[in-house]
């Protein structure tokens, strides 16, 4: 069955097209190294919480947004050959530091127990 990486982080509204941008470059990275896909969602509807929420996971600030995230992979032998691959890669690098802040990132690994898509 398939694996997926998750993350929820809080992103300024202002960093929206550079944020945009820099997960387009990264999917492709991603794809190269064996995801079958790569999302990337803007939060336009997330709603705070009394108990729990989004915004309160990532301790969003006035003006940023929650962007949601995943990458499927075919399965964890996979995506962790991928991951020490992706990380050595020099491309890496060139990742911007200032486009949120990753302290505030949740991330993790899950086994999907069950996936159900329209017309398959």
């Amino acid at each position: 069955m398939a694996f997926l990486d998750g993350v929820v982080i809080a992103v300024p509204e202002t960093h929206r097209a550079a944020y945009k941008a820099e997960a387009e470059r990264l999917a492709e990275l991603f794809v190269e190294y064996g995801a079958t896909e790569v999302v990337d969602a803007w939060g336009l509807d997330v709603p705070d919480g009394e108990v729990t929420s989004f915004p309160m996971a990532v301790a969003r600030k006035e003006g940023e947004a929650v962007v949601l995230g995943w990458v499927s992979w075919p399965d964890k032998t996979i995506r962790d050959a991928a991951w020490s691959k992706i990380m050595e890669d020099p491309r890496m690098k060139d990742f911007p530091g200032d486009l949120f802040d990753g302290k505030r990132m949740i991330i993790g690994g899950f086994d999907v127990i069950q996936h159900t898509r329209k017309g398959g």
